[in-house]
């Protein structure tokens, strides 16, 4: 009787395991993976159960990524991608005579006051840099930085199949960066070009270069932003911003799109410590493209040219030309006899459309005004006296003698008032050491005291009022009568000449 109860719980057990078996089993088929505590997934996610439908968080979008890797795009362009090397010769000063060594005292002590050393002549030396170029002809036609192959007295380029060829310089624009190089080759490799002005932050972008001689390196990031100016690297600035890697030797080099066509030269970093810090800066390519073909061309950069002074519109500003945002660039100054003249602009309006486009600021007009072909005429949508009007301007070139005026950020705009400021009338003298016309009219600030209103808000002894409240100041009871106007509490709406150049500044108390 036991021995049959002994068979009866081993028969019992026996059910018991295979039953835990069955169960085990089931788990692991089901792909709940609780077993694996979700190290058995390499993303480590949990599909969801069968009966529950996922959410819809939107419209379908296509995944950003390619379904393949970006090797294609990469053996396509990385061809057409360039090491140059650059040379030129200095004279080393040191040594000689005015080296440290003969004129120690020991020295002077052993040899005598009337030793003349036989090496005092200034050595040459050579110096070497790095940098990169894309081919954008299969003639031969290199488009690199400026800062590349300035002052070089050699230039040689070094091609992806190791053929090295002399380098010569076909043009070059410091005010964008852009330099184009030829060389005595033909059916090289090149890379389309691409539209930079369709560019929007977020895409994927592959920067291909020689850092420290590394040739055809290859980083992949993204657009961090685009229309990137008063970074202070050029005078004419529009860059694309990116955190795609670039380092030294990158400079010159492509920056392209997923589909392989050149978006950008890379140009420069952001960099506190010399390296690769996650911002880089690249010319786009409209730009470039505009540049390059100017300088083959005519051999130099031919530019549109208004003939005004122009300048951000603050938020401040903004409140005083009756505009609901801070977009747009404001008119301080209309040359005379110039395009800006003859169609009509003035001081105080605000520039807010060319020929269609939006006008974000001073830099965007800039640049766009610059890169239309002279002689165009184009519709000019402008604030005045808080309405809308629209000016037709026929573009003129910009004259060769203005070429290096590039006016910067203008600074000061915040809280001020026209307490603490001492003015004077403009006297010939003044004049002349203010370094202005004689026949100029306005009121000198003599004086700003320290830690005032005025002084906060950046305004300089110097600085010539012109105008308070669109009313004209032409002397110091001109500025007086209307500082007399002014309400408790008011904002003051100030143009000022500083340097030959004509600003606004909003006065807050």
């Amino acid at each position: 009787m036991e021995q049959k109860a002994r068979r009866y719980r081993s028969g019992i057990y026996a059910a018991v395991l295979v039953g835990m078996g069955i169960i085990i089993g089931m788990v692991f088929s089901s792909n709940l993976g609780w077993f694996s505590l979700g190290k058995s997934d390499p993303l480590h996610r949990a599909a969801p159960p069968p009966s529950v439908e996922p959410r819809a968080a939107g419209p379908a979008v296509s995944s950003p990524l390619p379904l393949q890797p970006f090797t294609d795009v990469v053996e396509a362009a990385t061809p057409a991608v360039v090491n140059i090397s650059t040379t030129r010769i200095v004279k080393n000063e040191q040594g000689g005579q005015n080296s440290p060594l003969f004129n120690d005292p020991f020295f002077k002590q052993f040899f005598g006051d009337e030793f003349q050393p036989q090496f005092n002549e200034p050595k040459e030396q050579k110096e070497r840099s790095l940098g990169s170029g894309v081919i954008v002809d299969s003639n031969g036609i290199i488009i690199t930085n400026n800062h590349v192959i300035e002052k070089a007295d050699e230039i040689k380029v070094v091609l992806y199949d190791k053929r090295e060829f002399k380098g010569k310089v076909i043009g070059t624009d410091p005010k964008t960066d852009i330099a184009v190089v030829k060389i005595d080759a033909d059916n090289l490799p090149v890379i389309p070009w691409g539209d930079s002005d369709r560019l929007r932050a977020g895409e994927y972008v592959l920067a291909i270069g020689n850092p420290f001689g590394l040739n055809q390196t290859v980083t992949m990031g993204i657009i961090s932003a685009v229309g990137r100016a008063q970074v202070g690297i050029a005078d004419y600035e529009d860059f694309i911003q990116t955190d795609a890697a670039i380092n030294p030797g990158n400079s010159g080099g492509a920056l392209i799109n997923v589909k392989g066509e050149l978006i950008g030269i890379n140009t420069a970093i952001f960099s506190q410590s010399g390296g690769y810090m996650g911002i880089g800066f690249a010319v786009p390519s409209h730009m470039a493209r505009t540049v390059m073909d100017s300088l083959i061309k005519t051999g130099k950069v031919i530019r549109g040219w208004l003939g005004l002074s122009i300048q951000d519109v603050s938020p401040d500003l903004a409140g005083q030309f009756g505009l609901e945002e801070a977009r747009g660039a404001l008119v301080g100054e209309v040359q005379n006899g110039s395009p800006a003249d003859k169609a009509g602009f003035k001081v105080g309006d605000v520039i807010v459309k060319f020929d269609g486009n939006p006008v974000e600021g001073s830099s965007h007009l800039r640049n766009a005004v610059a890169q239309t072909v002279v002689g165009k005429k184009v519709k000019v949508e402008v604030i005045r006296d808080k309405k809308s009007r629209e000016l037709e301007v026929t573009i003129g070139e910009l004259p060769p003698e203005m070429v290096g005026a590039a006016p910067g950020p203008i600074q000061g705009e915040g809280e001020t008032s026209l307490a603490g400021l001492e003015v004077a009338d403009l006297t010939p003298a003044m004049a002349d050491r203010l370094q202005i016309p004689r026949t100029s009219q306005g009121a000198v600030i003599t004086g700003v005291e320290a830690g005032s209103a005025g002084d906060r808000a950046g305004l300089h002894t110097g600085d010539l009022i012109v105008a308070v409240n669109q009313a004209p100041v032409r002397n110091v009871a001109d500025f007086k009568k209307q500082a007399s106007k002014l309400k408790e509490n008011e904002s003051v709406l100030m143009l000022i000449s500083r340097q030959g150049r004509k600003i606004f500044l909003v006065v807050k108390p």
